[in-house]
């Protein structure tokens, strides 16, 4: 059930009345809470359900034996990290190894068959699990003590941020559910603004982006011209952002109607004036968990110069391997790095920092340029695509003018989003409580009607 969907909206209601019917009991709400997260995730497959049960059973059990085996305190956590990243990797990565090795195998004319094996890939395991290393790190460090297992299981199945995140740390989320403070619903006008921009983002402009510009070009580079596919490679940047990031506002306004505060997930990316700053903006929570469970403990900045610049090309192509179990996430992650440590260098070497209106464009194309190994199919449908640049001789089939007064469009409005966001917040506010409901139903149908039939899927749900 797709949360943008009419049926879900209908069901969130509907529990959204039972939860605070039980808000005397901040016990039942949770188990309430917890109940949904596994009713819902069982409905898009029982045995993703099923997979984290056992996940977060074995989890519970190794996080409380810190309670009993204080001493074994290390040997726990590394039990609990390996199982966790083997977990991952046998459900995400064990047919992509194989295919390597037979690749490799058969290039140095060794006969390796190693058959294929079936393998549900449970939606959501990428972001439960990394939360699930933070929650032990953070007790590897005594930075906190082992919550209790119903706050656990409902830390890693929290509905909202189970199938695509934001990557949640124990001490937001967590401390949240063991908080004793009775909940009361957070910041309602701010939630819808919320939801009427994830519909803006989602259900109108990334659909629309995706159906006009981004999935022919990508399915038929070689009937376009240069021009139009230099767009293209833009629009999709913009869909990309229009779709995680107005999934972020969804899921952050169903938690603020909880009761629960979840953090900022995008800052405006594409307002980044370097690569260190975009990352420091998009999917702000995976780039903050790579820093501090990646990058810091690989040693980070304190080594030498050559050092760190190979630690930051190691975990960006972690980040890649993260998003998918292919070689074009891997290259995605690499150009990344490698532009990082460009930046790095140009830096040194000219004692500049990158900050101006020059280094926004340059930093924008950067990205953009990588998102097309992100977006094609392989590796080497990418390369055919960015071959195409140089094609003029094609008859133009797109409006270029149209996209490029878009693509301006898009940038203008990114400069005063926040403070437009905010007024439209202080706007709501002083409606009038019987007017809000009849406000807010004609604006979705609005949305509904300006974006293209059918029930969108998020694109994250697939990493």
């Amino acid at each position: 059930m797709s949360y943008l969907s009419p049926e879900f909206a209908a069901f969130f209601l509907l529990f959204l009345c039972i939860y605070w019917a039980l808000g005397k009991s901040h016990q039942a709400q949770k188990i309430s809470l917890l109940m949904v997260s596994y009713g819902l995730y069982a409905a898009l497959d029982w045995r993703f359900a099923l997979i984290l049960l056992i996940y977060t059973t074995c989890m519970t059990a190794l996080i409380t034996s810190v309670l009993w085996l204080p001493k074994q305190r290390n040997l726990l956590t590394a039990i609990a990290i390996v199982g966790s990243v083997l977990n991952l990797a046998v459900f995400k990565y064990l047919d992509f190894f194989r295919e390597s090795v037979q690749t490799v195998a058969a290039s140095l004319d060794l006969i390796w068959i190693f058959p294929a094996l079936d393998i549900l890939l449970p939606v959501g395991i990428s972001f439960y699990t990394f939360q699930a290393i933070a929650y032990i790190v953070s007790i590897r460090r005594s930075e906190r003590a082992p919550a209790n297992p119903l706050n656990t299981a409902l830390y890693l199945a929290f509905f909202p941020t189970l199938l695509a995140g934001p990557i949640c740390r124990p001490n937001d989320l967590l401390a949240q559910f063991e908080s004793k403070e009775p909940r009361q619903i957070l910041e309602p006008n701010m939630a819808f603004c919320l939801f009427l921009s994830a519909m803006i983002k989602k259900v109108w402009l990334a659909s629309w982006i995706a159906s006009t510009w981004v999935n022919p070009l990508f399915a038929n580079p070689d009937a376009y011209q240069g021009i139009e596919l230099i767009l293209g490679m833009y629009a999709y940047a913009i869909q990309i952002y229009f779709d995680f990031s107005g999934y972020s506002d969804l899921v952050i306004g169903m938690a603020l109607l909880l009761g629960y505060r979840l953090n900022a997930n995008f800052n405006f990316p594409y307002l980044a004036r370097s690569l260190r700053d975009f990352w420091r903006r998009w999917h702000i929570s995976l780039s903050s968990w790579i820093r501090d469970y990646v990058y810091i403990p690989m040693g980070g900045s304190h080594g030498s110069w050559g050092r760190t610049q190979v630690t930051i090309v190691t975990a960006m192509i972690i980040s890649g391997i993260w998003h998918g179990a292919s070689l074009k996430f891997i290259i995605w992650g690499a150009i990344h790095g490698f532009g990082m440590v460009l930046q790095n260098a140009y830096e040194r070497w000219s004692g500049k920092k990158l900050d101006n209106l020059l280094s926004l464009v340059i930093t924008f194309h950067f990205v953009c340029l990588a998102w097309v190994f992100f977006r094609a199919d392989t590796w080497q449908d990418a390369l055919t695509y960015l071959s195409g640049f140089n094609r003029l001789n094609a008859p133009l089939q797109l409006n270029v003018l149209a996209g490029a007064a878009l693509l301006a469009l898009f940038f203008i409005i990114s400069f005063f989003a926040g403070s437009m966001f905010k007024l439209s917040v202080q706007m709501l506010q002083r409606t009038p409580i019987f007017v809000k409901p009849i406000v807010l139903t004609l604006s979705a149908l609005v949305i509904h009607l300006l974006g293209p039939s059918g029930v969108p899927a998020f694109l994250y749900y697939s990493y």
